[in-house]
């Protein structure tokens, strides 16, 4: 039936029109944002997995910027750490050459004098972000032996969890205010000997047999230090490896879940580019079938003409 009122071929054409200019906006939005689920309109169920998976990347990343902070604050100690060695062993150098007969006590006590302050100097300057693991003062309200790095941020089930990496620093401390139970600062006993490597003397020592036993005595005290620096150095080396693995595998994780989260919600760009031609044609041609559809009305004018 042919109607003037009701044009059934434009109303067809106008929904299909319709149809497709909707579409065409829909893949123009992913286009120009980059993602097919830009919002929860688009899917509520991924938007929603989306949303959680940046905010745990963002907690993440603070992970991996504690592990940068603990890992320097490791840093600082080792590198003072191994300095510290380096000046035991020059102590004990000057003490088994201070076993030489003869020889000036007095200008060798000086230069060990210097290495005990350089000792100290070293311990107190080791420092990072406020803190120091060398030389401490264990009465202190504060001080913990433990010190603890963020290295973790997991979900289970919707129950969070914060891992860390614990670090005994209080077999690797120098120096003690409270109590002198530092490497340095605490006395050592070796025969009839108890002394600290910080307090050690050689100033008034004879070449008597007493005074030289009592060397002896001073060479094997700062040798035990010297193995403890050394046992100290050796384990904030292991802690310095388990961090700088933590943050390798924290990076590779903030990876993944950005790779996760753009499978999910990331537009595939060939495939929309290849979908918007196919609905400019499609536009094209609603319009066209939507001009063809209103002529039809003026071909019933035809009908009347004499």
């Amino acid at each position: 039936m042919t109607s003037l009122l009701t044009n059934a071929s434009a109303i067809t054409a106008l929904q299909n029109l319709s149809a497709t200019n909707k579409s065409m906006q829909t893949t123009q939005d992913r286009i120009s944002t980059g993602m097919r689920v830009s919002s929860a309109a688009d899917n509520a169920a991924y938007w929603s997995i989306a949303t959680q998976m940046r905010s745990d990347n963002a907690a993440i990343s603070t992970v991996k910027d504690a592990l940068g902070m603990g890992a320097a604050t490791v840093d600082v100690a080792s590198a003072a750490m191994k300095a510290t060695g380096d000046v035991v062993s020059e102590i004990k150098a000057k003490l088994v050459a201070a076993r030489e007969p003869g020889i000036d006590r007095e200008k060798v006590q000086a230069e060990i004098t210097q290495l005990q302050d350089q000792m100290k100097s070293i311990a107190d300057s080791a420092v990072f972000s406020g803190q120091n693991w060398l030389s401490v003062d264990s009465s202190d309200s504060g001080y913990n032996a433990t010190k603890s790095v963020v290295s973790s941020f997991s979900r289970s089930g919707g129950s969070i969890s914060i891992g860390t990496i614990d670090i005994d620093v209080g077999a690797s401390k120098l120096y003690d205010a409270a109590d002198q139970s530092g490497i340095i600062d605490k006395d050592r006993t070796v025969g009839g000997t108890t002394i600290a490597v910080a307090d050690i003397d050689i100033s008034a020592l004879t070449d008597s047999a007493a005074d030289l036993t009592t060397l002896d005595e001073y060479i094997n005290i700062v040798d035990e230090a010297l193995t403890d620096v050394t046992s100290a150095a050796s384990d904030l080396g292991a802690a310095q490896n388990r961090i700088s693995m933590q943050n390798e595998f924290v990076t590779k994780l903030m990876d993944a879940v950005t790779k996760g989260v753009g499978q999910l919600v990331d537009a595939d760009m060939n495939q929309e580019s290849t979908k918007l031609q196919a609905l400019q044609v499609q536009q094209q041609l609603g319009v066209q079938s939507l001009s063809i559809a209103n002529q039809n009305s003026q071909q019933i004018l035809s009908l009347f003409r004499g």
